[in-house]
């Protein structure tokens, strides 16, 4: 069994600060990591072929340092790591990224078939979950999202059985190969990587694919396919603290002030009621 996982770094959640100056994200001295969830789709396939044999192709788009999570990938157990890597990429929507790993998809999988794609449920920059089922539609895969367990892969009759999270619970759902999964967090517990893994991880050799290795369309790729783009971002106003009754000196003092402060509005908010209900009466 082939499986492909699609990873991408991201900035550290943590550590994200915006400009009020310039309303865009400070990006100096903010660490890059992998999307959390890819790193679990990675464990996840990884686990897979321990299980039911075969092998694991992590692929990336974005500029070279995003090697970095390649080979964290590798060092959890996956075989070969793909860079897809070129400016023409640069400022791709959803739209334009889930083209652009297809056609990557695709063309590993005239030399080699693929049988599972596993992404992560969203990434944490941006939080759409839009590429996974992109790639899914582009490359005809039948396509499983919000997964938290793998149930069982059936390689004689072609299957795949899964639990997927759905609003107010789950559902266990089982379709044919090829297929795209997307994953929980709790879809498995990423490993601590072996000695042997990670040197193996630094010396094996990361593929870098540009848009010529492709063979796309240029207009579909990066800037140029990405109908959609960024007005404008920016931070939550930052809001004024409430009233502090302190009670280290007078505490029946301050148990009458809160109290008459918390009366004073709840009168004020009926006032509003009554007053609304008046002139819906007279109307």
């Amino acid at each position: 069994m082939h499986i492909i996982c699609c990873v991408k770094q991201v900035p550290d959640t943590t550590q994200v600060k915006i400009d009020p100056a310039t309303n865009t994200l400070v990006r100096t001295g903010v660490e890059s990591i992998c999307n959390p969830y890819d790193l679990v789709a990675a464990e996840a396939a990884v686990q897979l072929v321990e299980k039911y044999g075969g092998k694991v192709t992590v692929i990336s788009m974005g500029p070279p340092q995003a090697e970095s999570v390649l080979r964290e990938c590798l060092a959890l157990g996956a075989h070969e790591a793909i860079l897809l890597s070129d400016r023409a990429f640069g400022g791709a929507d959803t739209l334009a990224t889930s083209y652009t790993l297809s056609q990557a998809i695709s063309r590993i999988a005239a030399k080699d078939p693929v049988h599972l794609v596993i992404c992560g449920k969203q990434a944490v920059d941006g939080d759409t979950g839009q590429t996974g089922p992109g790639i899914a539609t582009r490359l005809g895969f039948n396509q499983f999202t919000y997964v938290s367990e793998i149930m069982g892969v059936d390689p004689e009759r072609n299957t795949i059985t899964v639990k997927r999270e759905i609003e107010g619970g789950a559902e266990v759902i089982e379709g044919k190969l090829p297929a795209l999964l997307t994953a929980e967090l709790e879809l498995s517990t990423i490993r601590y990587a072996s000695l042997p893994e990670l040197v193996r991880s630094l010396r094996q050799t990361v593929r870098v694919w540009g848009a010529k290795e492709l063979g796309g369309l240029p207009e579909r790729l990066g800037l140029k396919g990405s109908p959609t783009s960024v007005k404008e971002i920016f931070a939550p106003p930052v809001r004024g603290g409430g009233l502090v009754f302190d009670s280290g000196q007078n505490s029946e003092r301050v148990v009458k002030d809160f109290l008459d402060t918390f009366f004073e509005k709840e009168k004020r908010l009926l006032d509003g009621l009554l007053t609304k209900d008046g002139h819906a009466q007279e109307h």
